[in-house]
């Protein structure tokens, strides 16, 4: 049996032997009904893939105008980097800010390999202007021979924007006219927002293939409903792979006083950072009932401002020092309470016991729905069968 009759059998029931030139109409106009279903979802297929591939950069929306503050941003090398190369592309003052936003030790060697792919957190001023935020002054960017403005975007920095912000920012007409030893600044996106009444650090997380609004909320200690709205998505199913999204990161507490030049110090967990001059080491775990905790730096940190670090004796305790307890872990502990231009403030603090509630529980990654693609494939197919029957 033919093809064509087999085919005009089963759906039309059309004996073969009543074929006739009606009915090679009737199989053209199938097999164009055919083609056109088989075009729009391949259409939406490889549109599908084409939003995941090309940035998902949005401005994060930043509303007290003029504000500025500490950001951090993933940065995702497509070739093999080290920690030193980095530190320049993005203008990071020292690797120790580095080093703290991604807890690595101060030992790890400044040309340690950073694998094409490694997500790196990068530490960013942010500034608000016309309700967005974006990096302040840093990084800047010199253009080198053979560098366009997608290409910068895209390669460079990782598709953390797109070539018409760096454009815009930069007051660039001819999208396609950049010289050799232009400077550019680079717009990265952030937020000095409180979100829900708190003071957070916003941190810009590009989306892993695979990954849910339910696992993101989980792995850094907020809600689907506020990823949701700060970010402007209707539903989970609005995320994509490799959007930047806006993640507010809970920050530790402390009993720094609203007149030190360091005030707020907001630290979220997993990280660490200098200040008093760099005379102060605070790190934030989220196991230590998020409680901010400080101690002297270590020795090899460079002293800023000051010729030596002011004495840390706790005040009201001259048995405590910044990060001492009276005897256990869970006594009462020094904490450091800010610095003025002469002193370092201290005060003594209730039990700072760790807790033992650990990050929330996920439910399972939700994998991505494969099923319908075997219909596009079947329909690839049956086009390339009849084309092979002469019947196209």
């Amino acid at each position: 049996m033919q093809l064509e009759e087999f085919i005009l059998k089963t759906h039309f029931q059309v004996p073969s032997s009543k074929t006739h030139s009606l009915e090679r109409i009737i199989m053209k106009s199938f097999i164009a009904q055919l083609c056109t279903i088989s075009f729009i979802f391949i259409f939406f297929f490889f549109t599908s893939i084409l939003t995941t591939t090309i940035a998902q950069t949005t401005n994060f929306k930043c509303t007290t105008p003029r504000a500025t503050c500490e950001s951090l941003i993933d940065y995702i090398p497509i070739n093999s980097t080290t920690f030193s190369d980095i530190k320049t592309l993005f203008g990071i003052k020292n690797l120790r800010e580095l080093f703290g936003a991604n807890y690595l030790p101060l030992t790890t060697s400044p040309n340690g390999t950073v694998a094409p792919k490694q997500r790196i957190k990068i530490p960013f001023p942010c500034i608000c202007n016309n309700g967005t935020g974006i990096s302040n002054k840093r990084p800047i960017y010199t253009v080198k021979s053979g560098d366009g403005l997608d290409f910068i975007a895209r390669s460079i920095f990782s598709n953390l924007l797109t070539y018409q912000q760096i454009a815009t920012v930069n007051n660039i007409k001819d999208v396609n006219l950049i010289e050799v030893g232009q400077k550019l600044v680079i717009p990265l996106p952030c937020s000095c927002d409180d979100v829900d009444g708190m003071k957070v650090v916003h941190y810009g997380h590009v989306v892993a293939s695979g990954s849910t609004v339910e696992l993101i909320a989980n792995q850094y200690d907020t809600t689907e409903a506020t990823l949701l709205k700060l970010n402007g998505l209707a539903s989970p199913n609005d995320l994509k792979a490799d959007s930047v999204l806006d993640v507010p990161l809970k920050v530790c507490t402390s009993a720094i006083s609203a007149t030190s030049p360091d005030y707020p110090l907001l630290v979220p967990n997993g990280t660490y950072t200098f200040t008093a001059n760099n005379c102060v080491q605070c790190n934030c775990d989220k196991s230590s009932n998020w409680t901010l905790q400080c101690q002297p730096s270590p020795s090899g940190v460079k002293i800023a401002n000051w010729t030596q670090c002011p004495s840390m004796q706790c005040q009201g305790n001259p048995n405590l020092f910044i990060g001492n307890t009276s005897s256990s872990n869970c006594g009462p502990r020094c904490s450091y309470a800010g610095y003025n231009s002469q002193v370092i403030l201290t005060t003594p603090v209730s039990s700072t016991c760790p807790t033992t509630d650990g990050a929330r529980p996920s439910n399972g990654a939700t994998k991505i729905g494969l099923g319908w693609l075997s219909g596009i494939w079947l329909l690839i197919s049956l086009e390339l069968g009849l084309l092979g029957f002469g019947l196209l």
